[in-house]
């Protein structure tokens, strides 16, 4: 996992983004990643890109087809699953897109 946050800090970086809004992202693409992973027991494809309109957009594919990934009420001494109540509540937008061989989901940060 901390390959993906090294390499999206640097390309954030790279974009001239502040730190506040790269906090975030990392945050939210570590628990998008770690979803996949855990859920899928596949692996994950992650990609991130700055818009034209100022936004960022970052991506995680699975090879898990047909699961959409669900929001679960964790009790308060749960160790996991919180990672979509996180990205539902910092995220500016966020979505899942099925596809024949898995699913893409991702979320949306105002970069500007």
């Amino acid at each position: 996992m901390g390959a993906v946050r090294r390499r999206l800090r640097a390309a954030l970086d790279h974009w001239g983004l502040p730190a506040e809004l790269s906090d975030t992202a990392e945050l939210l693409a570590s628990e998008l990643v770690t979803n996949a992973l855990v859920h899928t027991g596949r692996g994950a494809v992650f990609d991130a890109v700055l818009t034209g309109g100022s936004r960022l957009r970052v991506e995680v594919q699975d090879a898990a087809g047909g699961q959409v990934p669900n929001r679960r009420a964790a009790s308060e001494t749960a160790t996991s699953g919180r990672g979509l109540l996180l990205v539902e509540a910092l995220a500016d937008d966020w979505g899942v897109q099925l596809r024949a061989d898995g699913k893409t989901t991702w979320f949306e940060l105002s970069a500007g």
